[in-house]
């Protein structure tokens, strides 16, 4: 079987940016630490899979200066431009590139700390006798999507950000009479009561950090340290 390609979606960790359902509770500064943490996890760990090649495809393209230093940080990873359109066009893209080269794709985020090395192994061996595989997220999404072939459907018209992004995925594979393996359900780190599930390592971006409130702007968190 070819190697496996690991996709990452990842957004620039910047404030106001990325993770801005938990700036109320961290701060601006404090969600944008948060989103790169996440994302040195995910890339550490796909990495350490050890599947075949890395992709990380990138809001706003590589060329952009925030990513400069980690392009050199991580010279084994391929960079790609997650392009324009909705979450469903970037995907399908993304997607379609992938599987025009020989081997199947993973889709994932770096919203998932608990999506280890292990599981993206799970997750590839399914791929050697399923059509896809799907982790769901605890929302009603998914934390990955792994194709030996590419199907426009999955991707196209598709309520994003909603519980039925995963169920409503698996009916349209169900169409194509694809065998599918659903793994173990995960949690994604989207909104503060989310934040439990995040491992040691990084709760204590969490817990080091207040809120306090202007009345007047009740939705600017300012962080204490």
């Amino acid at each position: 079987m070819s190697p496996t390609r690991i996709i990452i979606f990842a957004k620039a960790p910047l404030a106001n940016f990325a993770k801005t359902r938990l700036a109320p509770l961290l701060g601006p500064e404090g969600a944008a630490q948060l989103a790169l943490d996440l994302l040195k996890l995910t890339v550490s760990e796909a990495i350490g899979a050890g599947l075949g090649p890395v992709e990380i495809c990138v809001t706003p393209g590589p060329q952009d200066p925030v990513w400069e230093s980690w392009s050199n940080n991580w010279p084994e990873v391929v960079w790609s431009n997650q392009g324009d359109g909705d979450l469903g066009a970037r995907m399908a893209h993304a997607a379609q590139k992938g599987l025009a080269r020989p081997g199947p794709v993973l889709l994932i985020g770096t919203d998932c700390p608990a999506l280890d090395r292990t599981r993206l192994t799970e997750a590839e061996g399914a791929l050697k006798t399923h059509d896809m595989v799907m982790i769901p997220a605890s929302d009603g999404g998914y934390v990955l999507l792994g194709l030996n072939s590419f199907a426009p459907e999955l991707f196209t018209d598709m309520a994003w950000s909603t519980e039925t992004v995963a169920a409503e995925t698996l009916s349209r594979a169900a169409k194509r009479s694809w065998n599918v393996c659903v793994l173990e359900t995960l949690a994604d780190i989207d909104e503060p009561a989310d934040l439990h599930h995040l491992p040691d390592s990084l709760r204590r971006l969490a817990t080091c950090r207040e809120m306090t409130v202007d009345p007047d702007h009740p939705q600017d968190g300012k962080r204490l340290t």
